[in-house]
């Protein structure tokens, strides 16, 4: 019998996985925007472990293993800031990532926030599918350099939605399927 993948706030002791995770999935990134300077792949153990504090940061679970995370926090206009979604290679397109932005924005509906927003790149088109399908919607775009342009979208806060999710994720944490979405590795 296969184990499940659990979702869970994310601890200190997770830092290190986190990080070792997010290096792995974001060199796809790099190479689609030939860029290896990107912040998740200059990221210390420190800084990481800083936003650890600093927001909301759950973790997907196989075991003792961390395979996914994603990293949240609300403003002080009722904006919930989305950032640093990441799914290990092995287990993306199963639904792993749906499952971690519903849980991200069922924690960030429960503590105030009135709306989503989050970023990608461009040219990830796993990730736009992905939010699209979630119901974001383009709001912006930013040219950080010459080979990429960030994708800024949004989506309201449906509390009835939220509590849905919230009831599906628990749901879904107690079957311990994966199932459903697909997810680039990066943000």
């Amino acid at each position: 019998m296969g184990m499940s993948v659990t979702i869970s706030a994310a601890t200190d002791l997770d830092a290190e996985q986190i990080l070792k995770l997010q290096y792995l999935c974001y060199q796809g990134e790099a190479e689609l925007y030939g860029d290896y300077s990107i912040a998740p792949l200059t990221q210390t153990l420190a800084e990481l472990r800083a936003e650890l504090g600093a927001g909301c940061v759950l973790v997907a679970r196989l075991g003792d293993e961390v395979v996914g995370a994603v990293r949240g926090a609300t403003g002080p206009g009722g904006t919930a800031v989305i950032s640093g979604m990441i799914v290990h290679p092995r287990m993306q397109r199963h639904g792993l990532g749906g499952r971690l932005l519903a849980a991200v924005e069922a924690r960030l509906a429960a503590d105030g926030a009135t709306r989503f927003r989050l970023a990608t790149g461009h040219r990830n088109e796993g990730n736009l599918r992905l939010y699209r399908k979630w119901g974001y919607a383009q709001v912006a775009t930013e040219q950080v350099t010459r080979k990429l342009t960030l994708v800024t979208m949004e989506k309201d806060v449906r509390h009835e939605d939220a509590q849905d999710d919230a009831q599906q994720e628990a749901a879904s944490g107690a079957r311990g399927g994966v199932a459903g979405a697909e997810l680039a590795a990066s943000r």
